[in-house]
């Protein structure tokens, strides 16, 4: 498990994930305008968000990926859709990134049905770079993020979610448990069950393993 994650944590190798959590919440005034429809306030929001919304995007569907700006477009639009509803459990940036994750995550399933569809058996890493040309190291961290975004699929709903925010985002324990409206204990036995499926899915997948061969 200690070549799937950093110790501090839990950011899934070779992502970028974004920053935690500040300790004042700086955007908090420009949310509230932004859901009382103030329309200056909502593009100055965006200003501050779009680039951490986008990278989180990258993450989940890799950064060469074509459709990465669309799918961070309606993140976007997303999130300013659902800040009247946005209760100030969190930090904008964190919510923000919540979106950003799961709106990817969604699109990433469609694309994987589509796939599914066409039987195309071209891996969804190769997709997004038409090339080829990715370094070793690249290829083994696309192909160990795709077993876990499938896991996801796979997981309960609550478990995927303490997964997703820990291993792709690196949110802490405490984060999640505030937002979740959980204890840390609660989180953590969720993070238990999620990287133990991790690591089952990470020794039974041949690809993984001949990957990891090549790389020693």
């Amino acid at each position: 498990m200690a070549a799937a994650v950093r110790n501090r944590g839990g950011t899934l190798s070779g992502s970028s994930a974004g920053p935690l959590e500040p300790r004042v919440d700086a955007l908090l005034p420009l949310a509230r305008a932004a859901a009382a429809r103030d329309s200056t306030a909502s593009s100055r929001l965006v200003v501050h968000v779009a680039p951490f919304m986008l990278k989180v995007v990258r993450n989940v569907l890799g950064p060469r990926h074509p459709d990465v700006e669309d799918v961070a477009q309606d993140a976007i639009i997303d999130l300013l859709a659902s800040l009247p509803a946005f209760r100030g459990e969190s930090t904008v940036l964190y919510y923000a990134g919540r979106i950003a994750l799961f709106t990817a995550l969604a699109s990433r399933r469609r694309e994987e049905s589509r796939v599914s569809r066409l039987d195309a058996g071209v891996p969804s890493e190769e997709l997004a770079d038409p090339r080829g040309a990715s370094p070793l190291a690249d290829v083994i961290a696309n192909r160990r993020r795709e077993i876990l975004l499938r896991l996801l699929d796979e997981l309960p709903k609550a478990t995927a979610e303490a997964v997703a925010l820990h291993f792709i985002l690196g949110y802490t324990v405490e984060e999640i448990a505030k937002t979740a409206s959980v204890s840390v204990h609660t989180v953590w036995s969720r993070l238990r069950l999620g990287k133990e499926a991790l690591l089952r899915r990470l020794e039974r997948d041949r690809r993984f393993a001949e990957l990891e061969r090549r790389r020693r």
